[in-house]
This record gives structure tokens, sequence and C-alpha cells, in this order.
């Protein structure tokens, strides 16, 4: 269904202002997917919108809702297959058909099993012609999404720095800046993307991180942070447990069996208790399916090293980002990037995806294939 289709240069141009606008909803659609539409009749723009959030009108009824009457006859441009089941909107697709639109370009189709080529074939029967285009831009848009649906847990995105040796720090217990400036706030702008920002217990206790977005970056869906919690609690002073505009109050996953070590944190924490009354070591796979249950379909997860090397471990990480700097750390103290497991003891291989340059800094971007 998917395929490579005949689309013209206009045909491009205007997916790629539907992929613009599909972007402005990053952040906010969750567990919904970001999606842009533009209409186009007689060669000019009718109508556009995007989808500002779950559980208001799609990105094709906004559109449709500018347009009005002159939709009828027009081409729609989508970046994601339009929907065809009923959830807290209705179809997009029936809204198509009565509003009288007689072509869809469409990115790509929706990796939804409730959609996937649904969405294509109804508009068929009920004579739109349909192109989906099949882009890496249109499924780059949904990967996070496609992600979080095929698994009953986050999409975890793992992004660490470190140097050109392989060390975060020089020694343990330090805080150390190692990238520059420019990937700061690459990073920060990052965390925009995600439902939720985690980190584990050390990186709280050697930081004081705030894990917040700098400057301020207001959205519809409130940010959450997280901090993962392998067997001891953290002060509840902690900068991360400061009340913030825009952001919920902070989770912490901690093992079901230790709630006593935990009773100070749910003063000022949503202190989530995993596994059994027994666990004494925080279980990731459980921990991950109980913030899906949150609704919390994206994680960016911002380290340390032996949180890191556990959710590898547990075959967790959908994507990692490793920024490395042009700095040397390695010294018989310093602090590796992962630890805590024996990673290569378990046949776990990275593939290199993308690489980018910020600052001085590299930004390598990849997948692991689990055996």
């Amino acid at each position: 269904m998917d395929r490579e289709s005949p689309l013209t240069e206009i045909d491009v141009l205007y997916l790629q202002r539907a992929y613009e606008l599909a972007g402005r909803g990053i952040g906010n659609t969750s567990p919904n997917p970001p999606v842009g539409a533009v209409l186009v009749r007689d060669g000019r723009i009718v109508g556009e919108g995007y989808h500002h959030r779950a559980g208001q009108p799609h990105a094709e009824a906004n559109a449709l809702a500018r347009a009005g009457a002159a939709a009828r006859g027009a081409t729609a441009y989508v970046s994601l297959e339009p929907c065809n089941h009923t959830g807290r909107t209705p179809p997009c697709t029936c809204a198509l058909v009565d509003a009288g639109v007689k072509r869809v370009v469409a990115g790509t189709l929706d990796p939804n099993p409730k959609i996937n080529g649904g969405g294509v074939t109804f508009l068929r029967e009920n004579g739109i012609d349909v192109e989906v285009s099949g882009d890496a831009r249109a499924r780059e848009l949904v990967a996070l999404f496609s992600g979080a649906i095929a698994k009953q847990r986050p999409f975890v995105t793992l992004k660490m720095a470190v140097s050109l040796d392989g060390a975060i720090a020089s020694r343990p217990g330090t805080q150390q800046w190692i990238t520059s400036e420019e990937t700061r706030v690459f990073v920060r702008e990052l965390r925009i993307e995600y439902d939720a920002i985690m980190v584990g217990a050390g990186t709280v206790r050697v930081d004081d991180p705030q894990l917040t977005v700098r400057p301020p970056h207001h959205r519809l869906r409130p940010y959450v942070r997280v901090i993962a919690c392998e067997t001891d609690a953290v002060s509840e002073t902690s900068r991360v447990f400061a009340g913030v505009e825009d952001y919920e109050k902070t989770i912490v996953l901690a093992p079901g069996g230790l709630r006593s070590h935990f009773a100070a944190l749910r003063k000022v924490a949503d202190v989530i208790f995993v596994g059994n009354d027994d666990s004494e070591r925080l279980d990731l796979t459980l921990a991950m399916a109980a913030l899906r249950e949150r609704e919390i379909f994206t994680v960016l997860c911002e380290g340390g090293p032996t949180l890191a090397g556990h959710l590898i471990a547990s075959r967790l990480v959908d994507r990692f980002c490793f920024a490395i700097a042009p700095v040397l750390l390695q010294n018989s103290s310093a602090v590796p990037l992962l630890t805590g497991t024996n990673l290569a003891a378990l046949g776990v291989k990275a593939r290199f995806e993308s690489v980018d340059r910020v600052g001085c800094d590299v930004i390598l971007s990849g997948s692991f294939d689990y055996v």
C-alpha cells in the first residue's frame, strides 16, 4: 500500500508544507502523532491545519474548517494517512469524503494497526484518488509514535555526553561539563519532543539538575520529569522536585519492597512503587510499563552510566543520541560511558543512522540490535 507514487514537484512542495505544520504539534499531541494538512484548490491554498493536542480536532478537520466550501474539489496534502476509526474525535476519512475532497496525498501510512492502510482503502472506495509518498521525512515525524505503539512501554531515547575517549567524567562524583554550550542548548530543546525526561538517582545526587527546557517553552501537554532509583532514595530538597510552571509533579520510580526508604519523597514527588512487596531493586521493564500506564509514550533518558547500561541490557533503548566532545578524560579514575553490566556478553550491537555537527561536538545517533 505504501508505495512509490508519481508525485509532481508541486505535490512535493505542498507535502513539505504539511510536514512543517505537523512539526508545530510536536510534544503536544501524545499519545497521537503530530500531523499537518494542507488543502489546495485551483493552485492556491484554501485551508491549513495541524493537530494541536490529543482529544482536539485532527489536522484534516482544522484544515477543512478553514477551507469551508472551498474544500470541494480540492487536493488534501496530509503528513500521515487520515484516520479511519472513531476515537476521541470522528474519522478524518469521513470528513474528507463529506467535504468533497477529490484527491489525497499522504506522506506515509499510519503505523497504528487500527488504521494502517485502512484510511487509504476507505478513501479509494469512496471515489477519492489517493497517493502515498512514503518519504523519510514523513516517517521521521511519526517515528516515536511508531515505536511506542509497537510495544507496551514508552519509546526510549538514550542521550549521553561523552569524551572522545569514552568517559563522562574524569572521576566519580564530580559534575563536569564536557560538551559545548551549543550542544547543551540542543539537548534542552530535544526535551520538548518527549513526554518525559528521565535520569538515575546518581545523576540527581551529583548534578542536582532541574531537567527543564531553558529558555522556558510553553506547551499544551505538561512536561514530566522522572527519577529512576535502583535501590536508594534521593534528597527531597533536590532541585528536580521544585514546582515549575508547565511541569507535572516529578515521578520517582522505586522498588516495591522499599516503601519505607522513600516515605519522605512522597511529600514532594509522585512515587511509583514497581514490583511486588519484596522487590529491593528496580525492575526497569516493569518501571517502563508503569510509565506507559500513566500515558507517558516517549521518554528521553539522560543517564547516568549505570541507568543507561541497565536500560540497554534490558533491551529498552530504542534510539541513542551520543554527544561526543573533542576532549580526553581517561585516567585511572575516569567514569566510563556505560557501567553496571556486561553488554558485550549480551551481544548488543549498535547501528549508526546519522551524524551531525553541533558547535565543536559531534552528535551520533542510531539504534541497537538486540540478539
